[in-house]
């Protein structure tokens, strides 16, 4: 992690946001790798071996916290009328 990314909290120390690095986008310990392409890779089918074999400085658990910040983001509370 470079010393300008910072981490969102301690739950997703592997997600970091830069406002110049990826548009300030959601990226893997400050590189430009982005959640949104790791969690595209896994929706359109792309196994962890083959994802961790495109992007070499990617780790198992970035996978993990990218699909657990991805679920995170968009828990929804259901309320009454």
């Amino acid at each position: 992690m470079t010393e300008e990314a910072v981490p969102l909290d301690a739950r997703f120390d592997r997600i970091t946001f830069e406002p110049g690095k990826m548009g300030g986008r959601a990226c893997i310990r400050g590189l430009r790798i982005t959640v949104g392409l790791v969690v595209s890779l896994v929706a359109e089918g792309a196994s962890w071996g083959e994802i961790l074999a495109d992007y070499p400085d990617l780790e198992p658990e970035d996978i993990r916290q990218a699909l657990t910040y991805a679920a995170w983001l968009t828990r929804e509370e259901i309320v009454s009328a």
